[in-house]
């Protein structure tokens, strides 16, 4: 579960409630830290607090002080959790400085408003904040569209958030800039990226759709789940499923896959499979995972080339392209057997695929880091 996922429906709450609250914003990490910017933590008058800033070092410490240290706006607090740091240490050992932004829903209520629409629309969202001086917990927005945040920022520095959303939204990424506010004076801003929320669609209720459905669920992605098996398409069965699906011959699915998406395709029946294989090609989410024997999935394939009137002589080489295009048999080699194992080896490569990165262990990394750091030295 995202730390989203736990702070809209509390702040829903405190809302209707009038209770104050304090966000606290990950804006910046110096060396090792557990969480990475923009995790953020929820912290209500009331007592209640959800999220994570930290591995659970942090926490405690910051909802204790909120919202003294807020009396006056916003503020950037910094935070050592290295043991041997003499300021504001508290000491998990992890070796970094976590700089936090505390600030009342004067400032963060337009912030949640908007996320909660990026996370429930499952859109890309880039976000520009003032980190200090007098214009610090003002914002711009980049979504679908340029939006200014609704605060009486100056124009100039209006201006250059809006065109730093603007780069954050354009290269999908964050980073860090200094602007000047108008008076002369500098100002630092932080820009943060946010992928549209990942979404996972499942063809296929048997046995064992359910691990994947509750690992998916637990990472906080949208999950569908989706089968010609009425009975099997229950929410007794996948209880945490955000969408639950029959499919009947010729009627169109009833949900959005977008180009970000993962999708898996375990009927466990060829017709079926082939039919759902087919409007996936179509698609074309990033990931399509095909459950089963190799060979299963290139006659799949050699069928539809052929329902779709592609030319003997070019039926072999559009196969190949397809099957380059899928992971199939799906899921990363890390053993096992059981339904659990399988979900997990087939989750582990929906991320790998979705970070572009090695799937190599972090102990093989670094050692080849820290190798390649001896023969420059």
């Amino acid at each position: 579960m995202t730390d989203l996922e736990q702070i809209l429906p509390l702040w829903q709450d405190l809302r209707k409630s009038a209770t104050e609250y304090v966000l606290a914003t990950v804006v910046k990490v110096e060396g090792s830290g557990y969480r990475k910017t923009g995790a953020r933590m929820l912290i209500a008058a009331d007592g209640r607090r959800v999220g994570t800033i930290s591995g659970g070092c942090l926490e405690a410490e910051v909802a204790r002080k909120a919202f003294w240290r807020t009396e006056d706006g916003p503020v950037v607090r910094r935070y050592s959790t290295s043991a041997e740091d003499g300021d504001v240490p508290y000491g998990m050992g992890c070796g970094g400085i976590v700089h936090v932004l505390l600030e009342r829903s004067a400032t963060a209520d337009a912030l949640l408003k908007r996320l909660a629409v990026s996370f429930h629309e499952r859109t890309p969202l880039a976000i520009s904040t003032v980190l200090d001086g007098e214009w610090i917990g003002h914002r711009a927005y980049c979504g679908s569209e340029l939006e200014e945040a609704g605060h009486e920022a100056g124009a100039k520095i209006g201006g250059a958030l809006s065109e730093l959303a603007y780069q954050s939204f354009q290269g999908q990424r964050s980073f860090a800039h200094t602007v000047e506010t108008g008076d002369g004076r500098m100002a630092t801003v932080g820009v943060e990226w946010n992928a549209a929320r990942p979404g996972l669609f499942v063809f296929g209720a048997g046995d064992d759709a359910i691990p994947l459905v509750r690992q998916a669920r637990q990472l906080g992605w949208y999950v569908a789940v989706a089968d010609g098996r009425s009975h099997l398409v229950t929410q007794t069965r996948f209880p945490e499923a955000n969408h639950l699906q029959v499919l009947r011959v010729g009627e169109p699915a009833r949900f959005t896959i977008l180009p970000t998406d993962a999708a898996t395709v375990m009927t466990h029946s060829l017709e079926q499979d082939t039919r759902i294989l087919t409007g996936l090609l179509e698609e074309e989410p990033a990931y399509i995972g095909v459950l089963g024997p190799r060979r299963r999935t290139y006659d799949m394939l050699f069928s539809i080339a052929q329902d779709n009137g592609v030319p003997d002589v070019r039926v072999d080489s559009q196969v190949e392209r397809w099957m380059e295009q899928l992971h199939a048999p799906m899921g990363l080699d890390l053993g096992g057997n059981s339904s659990a194992e399988i979900a997990l080896a087939v989750i582990a490569e929906i991320q790998q695929d979705r970070h572009r990165t090695s799937g190599l262990s972090l102990r093989t990394i670094r050692a080849r880091h820290a190798g390649l750091r001896k023969i420059t030295a």
